[in-house]
């Protein structure tokens, strides 16, 4: 098992910038994906950024390729830095890892809100 904790989220205002945070736990050695998807207020849940670790190759939506960076630190936490926030960005951003077994984790989900 493994369990998710994110954090960073906030209010900003458009141009803004904000860093997520998400911390594992537990059996984290045998994560194969770590990612952000996110929930806007009355939309489906969208992946946002995904990096494989076993090369580090990362995948992005395309409306945040340019602005959104995903990074990790081992397979111990799993950021995303957003730049130039605009308002469609506002969403509940949610933590996911995947294992090598197939075995998929998500975090509670932290508010990002893009407002002026």
């Amino acid at each position: 098992q493994v369990q998710l904790v994110e954090s960073g989220g906030g209010s900003v205002e458009p141009g803004g910038s904000l860093k997520l945070s998400c911390s594992s736990s537990g059996q984290t050695l045998s994560i194969s994906v770590m990612a952000w998807y996110r929930q806007g207020p009355g939309k489906q849940r969208e992946l946002v950024a995904r990096m494989f670790t076993v090369n580090d190759s990362k995948n992005y939506l395309e409306s945040v390729k340019g602005r959104f960076t995903i990074s990790r630190n081992n397979n111990e936490a799993v950021y995303l830095q957003m730049t130039s926030l605009r308002p469609e960005d506002t969403a509940i951003y949610i933590c996911y890892m995947k294992n090598r077994w197939g075995a998929e984790f998500w975090g509670q989900g932290t508010q990002v809100t893009v407002s002026s």
